[in-house]
């Protein structure tokens, strides 16, 4: 018997029997079209929104019944709605096929949200059968689906052929090593996509290797998230790298991988030439006080940056006021956040802070662990007496 994310055994036949009536979802034949070029506008909505629902519905039912699986209501009920939202369902690869059938030709849902649905590899290459003919669709989160290498590689192929699509979102997927080769490759030749999350996944120091050039070719992306990977040693150094060559990229989170203090010093350099990126999380990157301090020579220089977050780094005080004194003695910079959270500090730290506050009045200083004081209390016997007049613990006799 089948797992749920083995793949189908149908065959080509029946996905095409199956979708193959969606050619009459896509409107009017050309020659009524034609002739009824001069038709009354509210004629042409009656005939959207009348004729094509009720198409759409029966061609949703009989994917259903081909493929054995229940029919979405909520995918009825949708109409002309421009989000299709269907997170947490249980479709599996089956139900993936039977809503291809009816996105194949839909030209009003403009973002398809399958959060957790257990698409596995099969129904990332329906999807990707979507994405290959649909132009109107531009946002796409399948995160937690299961899609694997495979899923991702059947997914960076369809985009590479339609490029409507701006953002799209696998995290959670048990994307590794090898899915960063087609990752690379859709970065190369996707000049609309905008927005990429590959959070939560096992993308390791090889993926930084090969996801670094390919960043800095990049001409498009504006926001990447590829937090809580395994991004370290060399990976991460060629990663940075890729980030010093980039010029559109404006947020990028790399926070929980493990840059280190090598990576910290190949992002600083980084941050030395690019003068796009405005957000940067580093949170949990195990980055000590020697890392701090290469970062901060980017942040000596750099006129763009507004965001940094550090939060979680081992770098303690040390480290946090070599950056605090970075951004202090760069007059041109744009610094408006950097935050110290769950870091210890100690109270000079507070008075550099404050004094900088004072340079700087809307640059915010985000710290919230405990503060570090080093007063010793004394043993009783070495304490000074109180004063005559002061009464004893125990009052007057």
């Amino acid at each position: 018997m089948k797992g749920p994310c083995e793949r189908l055994g149908e065959n080509e036949d029946q996905r095409e029997e199956a979708i193959a009536p969606a050619g009459c979802f896509a409107g009017v034949p050309e020659a009524d079209k034609d002739s009824e070029a001069d038709s009354d506008s509210d004629l042409e909505t009656e005939d959207i929104h009348g004729l094509r629902e009720p198409i759409r519905d029966a061609l949703h039912l009989g994917s259903c019944q081909a493929y054995g699986i229940v029919p979405t209501i909520y995918f009825l009920n949708q109409g002309c709605a421009p989000e299709l939202k269907l997170r947490h369902r249980g479709l599996g690869p089956q139900g993936a096929w039977a809503l291809a059938s009816m996105l194949i030709s839909n030209p009003y849902i403009k973002r398809l949200d399958l959060q957790d649905n257990g698409l596995c590899v099969a129904g990332a290459e329906a999807l990707a059968y979507v994405l290959s003919k649909n132009s109107s669709i531009c946002d796409v989160d399948l995160s937690e689906n299961q899609i694997g290498v495979a899923g991702a590689q059947a997914l960076c192929a369809a985009l590479k052929v339609n490029q409507a699509v701006q953002k799209i979102q696998l995290a959670g997927n048990s994307l590794e090593e090898k899915a960063a080769q087609y990752l690379a490759e859709l970065l190369l030749v996707h000049t609309g996509l905008k927005s990429l999350d590959v959070s939560y996944n096992q993308l390791n120091d090889q993926a930084g290797e090969t996801l670094g050039p390919a960043l800095a070719e990049n001409t498009g992306l504006t926001e990447l998230n590829i937090s809580w990977n395994h991004l370290r040693g060399p990976g991460a150094i060629v990663f940075a790298r890729g980030l010093e060559a980039n010029i559109f990229l404006k947020v990028l989170d790399i926070s929980f991988n493990g840059f280190g203090d090598s990576g910290a010093s190949a992002v600083g350099e980084a941050l030395k030439a690019n003068n796009v990126l405005e957000e940067l999380n580093m949170s949990n990157n195990r980055i000590s006080a020697t890392g701090a301090r290469h970062l901060g020579l980017g942040l000596w220089v750099n006129q763009t940056l507004r965001i940094l977050v550090v939060s979680r780094n081992p770098m303690q005080t040390e480290g946090c006021s070599h950056l605090l004194k970075s951004v202090r003695d760069n007059p041109a910079s744009a610094l408006e956040l950097l935050d110290f959270s769950d870091m210890q500090v100690n109270r000079e730290f507070d008075d550099l802070a404050s004094s900088v506050k004072v340079i700087l009045p809307g640059l915010c200083i985000k710290t919230g662990a405990p503060r570090v004081d080093y007063k010793k209390e004394l043993l009783p016997v070495f304490r000074p007496p109180p004063p005559a007049s002061a009464p004893n613990d125990f009052g007057s006799q």
